[in-house]
């Protein structure tokens, strides 16, 4: 089968999904070695991040806060995209993706160190590119029992057949 066919068919799978929420992932309970962990690899200990106890005294949270980054690096477990099954039942006809970036990114509220998280993911846009085909996700991530979410991202993939 051609590439186009495969690309084709794969709209007629995905196009009637615009619109609707396709994933709601597990909740993730974000701890203050998690945070102190991912402060250390990118270098942002910034107190409000690695101080408990001054971010006690001092911050408007009363807690130390995931950094914001921190929270959008775990969408391939929030959304369990790195599941070994999951590539085959979402992407049927397609050999691969690739991230192909962000277009809009919002951190609303912030996520304090104890705190669980999820994502809910919603097909936003479907549209073909240049050998392949481009989806844009709305990916909201919870905080349970929270009035806001904590990010807000336009995420975009790219299949190709």
């Amino acid at each position: 089968m051609s590439d186009q066919k495969k690309c084709q068919e794969f709209l007629n799978f995905i196009k009637p999904q615009i619109g609707q929420q396709i994933h709601v992932g597990p909740w993730l309970e974000i701890d203050q070695k998690r945070i102190n962990d991912f402060a250390e690899v990118t270098g942002d200990v910034q107190w409000i991040h690695t101080d408990v106890q001054r971010a006690k005294e001092e911050s408007p949270y009363k807690s130390t806060i995931a950094h914001g980054y921190l929270t959008l690096s775990l969408l391939p477990y929030l959304t369990e995209s790195n599941h070994p099954d999951f590539f085959q039942k979402n992407y049927p006809g397609m050999k691969y993706r690739v991230n192909y970036g962000l277009n809009r990114l919002r951190f609303p509220s912030a996520v304090k160190a104890g705190a669980k998280i999820r994502a809910r993911t919603t097909v936003h846009q479907v549209e073909e590119v240049k050998g392949g085909i481009q989806i844009c996700y709305l990916i909201t991530i919870d905080i349970e029992g929270g009035e806001k979410p904590a990010c807000v991202a336009e995420f975009l993939a790219r299949l190709y057949p």
